[in-house]
């Protein structure tokens, strides 16, 4: 029979008791337990990390390897960690007098859960640039690749002039159509000034394309035409260079769309993942404290009954 079932139980519970239901100190303690290991287990799991990387393609781990070692890595230091300093709250706390055995449970359970709160929100505030980096390479990389092009068309005709000229010289591209010549080979005449405008005119063309998703059939004849009077090479020629040099961009640019998505996706697995392991330590905390609380208390009365 419980003592909450003795009448001296019933009188004791109707007073309410004047101090807190939260050891505090047990708490503090266990969280910051928690988080000393999961700082040195995090130093281990980088040196172990480290020790695998090569710069050499043919040795090493693999990407792939290497981010699943390091998802594996992390969850189970959450969950050492969690379980140590919820045991640790568990053990530390002082026996709770005239309490039903189920309140005792749910304030073991509730400590535990308060200890891993507070080593989280520690933790965060400690590594909390890093943990921001992870969460949101994934959406910067995608982000980069969308709007890159037409901040590199806007950055690259800016460029040329001064910055309070800015405005005006992402609009080059506009204003090089206005004014492009029925010959291009005429800008040979005018010597180094006419060989910069023509290399101006051409990167404008490729950085509004870009931007764009494409040139269109006149920008192209055009810059066929420029190719041929800078270079000397016949027309033919000429397309031919400007034809591989557009594939190579837009090889280029499908890679970078491609390792954004990769980030973005490894970036959203590390988030879930993460999630998932801060629930289940908070899960294993709880049950730890539980456990640790009934040990102390169990220990604690073999030796009233010696």
């Amino acid at each position: 029979m419980s003592l909450m079932d003795t009448p001296a139980g019933v009188a004791a519970a109707r007073q309410e008791s004047a101090s807190s239901a939260v050891a505090w100190g047990p708490v503090i303690a266990g969280a910051l337990a928690a988080g000393a290991v999961t700082l040195i287990l995090l130093l281990l799991g980088s040196g172990l990390g480290l020790s695998v990387v090569s710069p050499w393609s043919s040795q090493g781990s693999s990407a792939a390897t290497f981010a699943v070692g390091a998802a594996v890595w992390l969850i189970v230091v959450q969950w050492l960690s969690s379980a140590l300093g919820g045991y640790l709250t568990g053990r530390l706390r002082t026996k709770w007098v005239n309490v039903h055995d189920d309140e005792v449970y749910f304030r073991d359970t509730a400590h535990g859960f308060l200890a891993w709160a507070l080593a989280t929100l520690f933790l965060v505030g400690v590594l909390g640039t890093a943990l921001t980096s992870i969460a949101g390479s994934g959406v910067q990389a995608a982000s980069t690749v969308a709007s890159g092009a037409a901040l590199g068309a806007t950055a690259g005709a800016a460029g040329k002039g001064q910055s309070a000229q800015g405005d005006s010289d992402a609009m080059g591209y506009f204003v090089d159509a206005l004014f492009r010549p029925a010959n291009p080979a005429t800008l040979n005449a005018q010597g180094p000034q006419g060989a910069a405008a023509a290399t101006g005119e051409a990167t404008r063309i490729l950085l509004s394309g870009a931007a764009t998703g494409g040139i269109s059939a006149d920008d192209k004849a055009y810059l066929a035409q420029l190719i041929a009077a800078r270079t000397g090479l016949s027309q033919a020629d000429a397309e031919a260079r400007m034809n591989a040099v557009l594939q190579r961009v837009a090889d280029a640019g499908t890679k970078a769309k491609e390792a954004a998505d990769t980030a973005r996706k490894a970036g959203l697995t590390m988030a879930l993942v993460a999630a998932m392991s801060l629930f289940i330590g908070a899960f294993i905390a709880a049950v730890a404290a539980v456990l640790g609380g009934r040990e102390r208390d169990e220990k604690e009365a073999s030796l009233i009954v010696r």
